[in-house]
């Protein structure tokens, strides 16, 4: 999961460009203002086209306050960037980790509450859920309070809900208490990319969104391996206790994390200063909010094929990875005989799958797509047409019906374990590097205010999709078998597959046929 990454987020100013789910920046207030230098000197490569709807005037306040070098986050040293970035990460893993944490205890939660399999399952996709959700209730918070105040003021809802799971006696309650931590947890994945946006300029921004984007996959691909051994010597309580630790540790590391956001910046120097900051109404502040992060994102995928397809294909790769969530115990526990822990462990392929996916994102920005954004300058160009995000992509998208394929047919007892193992990173390695591409492509293709709601609306379709494929999965893995069930997966993965390859030769025709690309 993403996190994404998780789509409906806060506001930016424009010369941000943000991620999502996972997590997504979403430019939200008609008065935000890029700072000076954002509009003489656009950065090489960045599209510069406007959103007619986030059109702005230069505010007094941003004419009368500036802010000093220590005080920009985009001058702070890059050491201190450094430990923002890492941070940003962190609090995304502990978030997404607790996601799938829990699946190891399902036997034990179908026991103790005498549910079955399918509803048990569903303890996972009521905290994808509020994940989804939650991002729209830190938006308009974000607004007034600054990130700082969110990443201080969640974790610690989100830890006394994830300590209520552990305590709960019914079931109803367990479910009821897994989607509101879900909801407490999701804000500052939401923000994490605008956290990002707020330090690095757009195009020194490809290496720390690739650690942000992979480290919500790599909690998802790491929670069964912890909860597994949680779940198997202490029950399902104890994955509780161990979200619960996780998070500790992460808090402590994320509480010293100052404000990024420019605006709120902003807006605390002037207040020290003395200076009117001439806001808004409230009133303003919360229709625009409400249009940016709830109409906008819905309403994007039904008027741009682009969008359509991405979000497709994103969906249905997040969803493969939700279906392995239900059937890695069922293959290793019947083929191989593991017990709860060691079918855990199995996850672990798809955690280095993930690790090797942001390398990856990071050694083709520096070696494919750098190079070329420097010689587009030296030639008088302004920059690279968005296609060029889709390196990654391109070299990902085969790998996923390949390793769909090795995993379905070599899971049988004649074979070592380990080759179904090995299919799972590979498969995690090219939907991560999908995923990667797209989220880029989208960005660069819309811009600012644009590109979030796509965004938005590729983890609405994210979050609909695989939060489906677990309550069939045990049911076609038992009908079809291993190999049947996996293979149609990857049938569906084989016609996906010319997508990123699409893009890159017809985008520019694509982009033109827009209605909201200018």
């Amino acid at each position: 999961m993403d996190g994404n990454q998780f789509p409906m987020a806060d506001s930016q100013s424009q010369d941000e460009t943000s991620l999502e789910d996972p997590a997504l920046g979403e430019k939200s207030m008609e008065d935000t203002e890029p700072d000076k230098k954002s509009i003489e000197e656009p950065e090489p490569g960045e599209n510069t086209s406007q959103d007619p709807e986030s059109e702005v005037k230069r505010t007094d306040k941003e004419q009368e306050v500036t802010l000093e070098d220590h005080e920009d986050p985009q001058k702070w040293p890059h050491l201190k960037k450094s430990y923002y970035t890492l941070g940003v990460g962190l609090a995304s893993f502990s978030v997404t980790v607790a996601a799938s944490m829990i699946t190891p205890g399902t036997p034990e939660i179908e026991t103790k509450f005498h549910v079955g399999e399918t509803p048990a399952i569903l303890t996972l996709i009521v905290y994808v859920l509020g994940l989804a959700l939650g991002p729209v209730i830190a938006s308009p918070i974000s607004e007034s309070l600054g990130r700082a105040a969110i990443y201080r003021i969640t974790p610690p809802i989100y830890m006394l809900l994830t300590m209520g799971v552990g305590f709960v006696d019914s079931f109803g309650g367990l479910l009821v208490l897994r989607f509101l931590a879900g909801t407490a947890g999701s804000p500052p994945i939401a923000m994490g990319a605008g956290t990002i946006a707020d330090m690095y300029a757009p195009s020194r921004r490809a290496a720390p969104l690739c650690l942000l984007i992979s480290t919500p996959f790599l909690g998802s691909g790491l929670g069964p391996v912890i909860g597994g051994f949680a779940a198997y010597y202490k029950g399902y309580r104890w994955t509780q206790w161990s979200t619960i630790f996780v998070a500790i540790a992460v808090y402590i590391y994320t509480f010293p994390m100052g404000e990024t956001y420019r605006n709120a910046l902003i807006k605390r120097k002037a207040e020290r200063l003395g200076i009117d900051t001439h806001e808004p109404p409230m009133k303003d502040m919360l229709v625009q909010l409400f249009h940016v992060t709830l109409v906008r994102p819905f309403k994007v995928p039904f008027l741009e094929p682009i969008v359509q397809v991405l979000t497709f294909y994103n969906a249905f790769t997040f969803s493969v990875l939700f279906t392995f969530f239900a059937a890695f115990p069922y293959v290793f526990g019947k083929v191989y005989g593991f017990n709860t822990w060691q079918s855990g462990l199995a996850f672990l392929g798809i955690g280095v799958g993930v690790v090797l996916a942001g390398i990856t994102g990071v050694l083709v920005d520096q070696y494919m797509y750098q190079p070329r954004l420097r010689q587009a300058i030296a030639e008088g160009k302004p920059g690279l047409p968005p296609e060029y995000m889709l390196f990654s992509a391109m070299l990902g998208a085969p790998a996923v019906p390949a390793s769909l394929f090795w995993f379905g047919w070599t899971a049988r007892s004649s074979i070592n374990w380990m080759s179904p193992i090995i299919a799972g990173g590979l498969f995690s390695w090219g939907s991560v590097t999908i995923f990667l591409s797209a989220a880029m492509y989208l960005i660069q293709s819309y811009g600012a205010s644009y590109g979030a709601s796509a965004m938005a609306a590729n983890g609405i379709g994210r979050y609909l999709m695989s939060g489906a494929f677990p309550l069939f999965t045990i049911q076609m893995y038992e009908t079809l078998g291993i190999g049947w069930a996996t293979s149609l997966m990857a049938f569906v993965a084989v016609l996906l597959v010319p997508i990123p390859f699409v893009f890159f030769k017809f985008g520019p025709y694509f982009r033109r046929k827009s209605s909201m690309i200018q």
